[in-house]
């Protein structure tokens, strides 16, 4: 009876001792869940200067003869539009080409082209893609565009709240898609100015799903002043 009872407080301190470590473990998950959705812990975007992104060697992709060629050709004459997309199978990266397309008419007009890069090519990705963007598609195997320091979301994405909103808005909107390719290294949206007028805008993706406003595409493709013919 004695040895029960002496076992009775240890019984105790092992139930206590279990209780604290699991809220304990709890208190971590939740404060680690909290902090992911801060941007404590989100890579900062470096810049990319007009002189980083001119060089960058693109190729061509759907030709019958490959041309390979130096980004500034894209947008020496009359400025551009250039998504760099995170991956083509990507429904959140299909809504946003979707939309970035539906200012195509008035690009049109501004005599502005649309363009987009990807960092590899896969089956037919980028094919299946077009069907969502209506511009030209370049192959950027050295990922410059989603550079000078390329930034990655990894697992931390999954327990954003904001791209849980994303994807449930891009789903409601009847995107779908796969999960072929690299999809970590983050994407952006640029409005470059003709010649070297400069970047006029850098929309860098904070998250997945973070698109660019289309009427900060729009201002700032207003602001693009073409090249006479001459102009070298």
């Amino acid at each position: 009876m004695g040895s029960e009872m002496s076992s009775l407080p240890d019984l105790e301190l092992f139930t206590m001792g279990m209780w604290s470590i699991g809220l304990g473990a709890i208190g971590v998950a939740v404060t680690g869940i909290l902090l992911a959705n801060t941007d404590l812990f989100l890579s900062k975007p470096e810049v990319a200067s007009l002189e980083f992104l001119e060089m960058t060697e693109l190729k061509s992709l759907g030709e019958a003869e490959e041309r390979t060629f130096k980004a500034g050709e894209l947008w020496k004459k009359n400025g551009a539009v250039i998504m760099a997309v995170r991956r083509p199978g990507c429904f959140l990266c299909r809504e946003e080409a979707s939309e970035l397309s539906s200012l195509k008419p008035q690009l049109d007009q501004l005599g502005i082209p649309l363009y987009a890069v990807v960092k590899e090519k896969i089956g037919t990705e980028v094919e299946d893609f077009q069907h969502y963007f209506k511009g030209e598609i370049f192959l950027d195997e050295k990922k410059k565009f989603y550079g000078p320091h390329k930034r990655k979301m990894l697992l931390m994405g999954f327990i954003r709240l904001g791209v849980w909103q994303n994807f449930l808005r891009a789903w409601k909107n009847g995107y779908s898609g796969n999960l072929e390719g690299e999809g970590f290294i983050l994407g952006g949206v640029y409005v470059i100015g003709a010649g070297k007028q400069g970047v006029l805008l850098e929309h860098r993706e904070r998250e997945f799903g973070d698109k660019v406003i289309l009427q900060s595409v729009l201002e700032a493709a207003e602001k693009i002043k073409p090249q006479a013919a001459d102009t070298e």
